[in-house]
């Protein structure tokens, strides 16, 4: 195997590790790096990690403390360059610098401008061969609620859809349950990998949520759930409001509620976050997404039903569609699954291409991807 060809493997299990944190590393980026050396013709990997909960320690850190002094002379592979500002911890690039790691492969500049080149820069001038670039669309696509953060204050927004196989998402006043026990174990898993779930009010007062990761042992995961709610009509006795002790709620208002209102909500622990309001007089989702990006937040999946999932779409912050299809037919007039500003969008090849159809269980899934 030729050293081209092992950087590329070697920068895959990166990209593999780095998508493990997904969902539990805002407000940093989930990164992954692998340290290998070659021994009388053999490949050997001697330390690999990748940033853990909360965002630290990062993936270089836990790879180096791995590899221990056969770091020294050995090569790396980072899905994303090493950051080179002093924070909490010392950067990352220093790090390497001073573990002796003799070549470093990096998948993509770190967008932050705290880095933005410098932690390359810190590589080299110590003497350090730098490769920068490999697989870069894989690693942009790992990064992209990182990359949305910083770039366009934002984070990347996922949205999940149900519908019956005439392409209605339930009955206006009544709950339906559309999808299989299959897709919702995906649903589950997706939950796990955002940083949070969205929600309008409507579907709070509708289906009472619990919004949780229920996958068996994966409940730790569970993100922050995030609801829409103009007017502050969630109510106080809600799920969202009971357990947001065990995971947190986020309630995200208009400018217009009562300061009473609010402290009542937020003496149960629920965190408030005003924000302006469109010309409609609806929440200013723009304005929204720009303060969860500051909060931290870089990975949401939209569980909000049709309306929300519309206005997202005529917002301009969709990044990816999940759209599952049961084979059973409402039969009568319903609310429509994917309405016309959003179908305009994901059905222009020029903005989303979709992957081919899979099975989940008796459903049928689409998955729609923004073209970056």
């Amino acid at each position: 195997m030729n050293a081209t060809a092992i950087d590329e493997w070697m920068m895959r299990h990166a990209l593999t590790l780095a998508r493990r944190g997904l969902g539990r590393t805002w407000p940093n980026p989930s990164v992954g790096a692998v340290i290998w050396r070659m021994e009388e013709g053999q490949l050997i990997i001697v330390g690999r990690g990748f940033t853990q909960s909360g965002g630290r320690p990062h993936a270089e850190t836990m790879a180096l403390s791995m590899a221990g002094e056969a770091a020294r002379g050995a090569s790396m592979a980072v899905t994303l360059e090493p950051c080179a500002h002093h924070g909490k911890t010392p950067p990352c690039a220093e790090a390497i610098v001073k573990a002796g790691i003799g070549r470093v492969v990096s998948a993509m500049t770190d967008p932050d401008p705290r880095v933005d080149g410098g932690g390359h820069a810190i590589l080299r001038a110590a003497g350090i061969e730098v490769v920068a670039g490999l697989l870069a669309d894989e690693a942009r696509a790992v990064n992209l609620g990182f990359i949305h953060k910083i770039v366009d204050q934002r984070p990347l927004i996922t949205l999940k859809l149900a519908q019956t196989a005439d392409g209605y998402a339930g009955v206006t006043g009544r709950q339906l349950m559309v999808s299989s026990a299959n897709s919702k174990q995906r649903v589950h898993l997706a939950r796990a990998n955002h940083d949070a779930i969205m929600v309008g009010v409507g579907t709070v007062l509708a289906d009472n949520p619990d919004l949780t990761c229920r996958l068996p042992g994966m409940m730790q995961f569970s993100p922050v759930r995030i609801v829409i709610d103009t007017h502050l009509s969630t109510p106080i006795d809600s799920r969202l409001v009971e357990t947001c002790g065990t995971v947190p709620t986020w309630i995200m208002i208009g400018p217009n509620v009562s300061e009473k209102s609010v402290e009542n909500m937020r003496s149960k622990g629920v965190i408030i976050e005003r924000v302006s309001l469109d010309p409609s007089g609806h929440l200013n989702l723009r304005d929204a997404l720009r303060v969860l990006a500051e909060k931290g937040i870089t990975r949401i999946l939209s569980e909000g039903g049709p309306l929300l999932a519309e206005a997202l779409a005529e917002a301009d912050c969709v990044d990816t569609v999940e759209i599952f299809t049961s084979p059973d037919r409402l039969g009568r007039e319903g609310v429509l699954a994917v309405r016309s500003g959003l179908r305009q969008r994901i059905e222009n090849q020029q903005l989303f291409y979709a992957d081919e159809p899979v099975t989940v269980g008796r459903d049928r899934l689409v998955h729609y991807t923004r073209i970056m």
